[in-house]
């Protein structure tokens, strides 16, 4: 209805492009459509209006067990890396709902590649308290020997790769892999687990790209707390946050209250 614009006939005016008007002046656009935040339940406790429960109450009491298991087990071993008992910790303090709720969405036979405050969701995977203890310490009962740094979780068998110390490698391994689902034929997808300071990488960027262009069978999970261990968000972009990258590589995109 923009009397700017010429209607170019119903079909994309180049290829590769979803543009369908002509504008015989400069139009810039700096921002899509805004992305409402999608919340189930409110700060009382009680659900948003419209909201239904995606899960048992059986389901949220296990959840929630965990969620307050990986606070202290968090508390302990940080407690611990301050002593200086153990050399290297990072917690996983206000985004413990974010990575037991998500895995509680996925199927057991989905392929994670986490970065390394997914402690939740290697609880739900079945990760113990000993396992924790022996990977951190680093002793020879660690499933990597005490090979590796700490924090540095892996569960192979049951689909979950190593922890990467280097920031956001694990983002462009995971759409090759959802890539190899789909050539199988598999039911199945491949997860990557990254923060807002992994976004800022050209790993992230190359991997949505490749995710889009073949139609990678992964799921893009980024938790954003602000910071990228101290460099705020205000410092890496000015766009609207991250989600919005999505839909300009053609991937639908969700903004969530994690």
């Amino acid at each position: 209805d923009d009397p700017q614009l010429v209607y170019g006939g119903g079909a994309p005016l180049y290829k590769g492009v979803d543009s369908m008007h002509w504008s015989g002046t400069p139009i810039f656009r700096r921002r899509g459509h805004e992305f409402p935040v999608f919340r189930l339940m409110c700060p009382k406790g009680k659900l948003m209006d419209g909201a239904e429960l995606p899960f048992s109450l059986e389901q949220g009491v296990k959840m929630y067990e965990l969620m307050v298991r990986s606070s202290v087990y968090d508390s302990f071993l940080l407690t611990m890396q301050r002593q200086g008992r153990i050399s290297f910790y990072l917690t996983n303090f206000g985004e413990e709902a974010a990575s037991v709720g998500s895995a509680a969405a996925l199927l057991d036979e989905d392929k994670i590649w986490p970065q390394y405050r997914e402690l939740g969701m290697f609880l739900w995977r079945g990760l113990t308290a000993k396992e924790i203890a022996n990977q951190n310490i680093g002793n020879e009962d660690d499933r990597s020997k005490g090979r590796n740094l700490q924090v540095h979780y892996a569960m192979l068998d049951k689909h979950v790769e190593c922890v990467s110390s280097c920031l956001a490698t694990q983002i462009p391994q995971a759409p090759g892999a959802g890539y190899a689902y789909k050539l199988e034929g598999s039911d199945r997808v491949s997860v990557a687990y990254f923060g807002d300071g992994a976004a800022s990488e050209g790993d992230a960027l190359s991997a949505l790209n490749f995710a889009a262009v073949y139609g990678s069978q992964t799921l893009f999970i980024c938790r954003n707390n602000g910071y990228a261990i101290s460099t705020g968000v205000e410092e890496q972009w000015s766009g609207d946050g991250i989600a919005a990258r999505g839909p300009a590589f053609g991937i639908p995109s969700i903004r969530v209250d994690g």
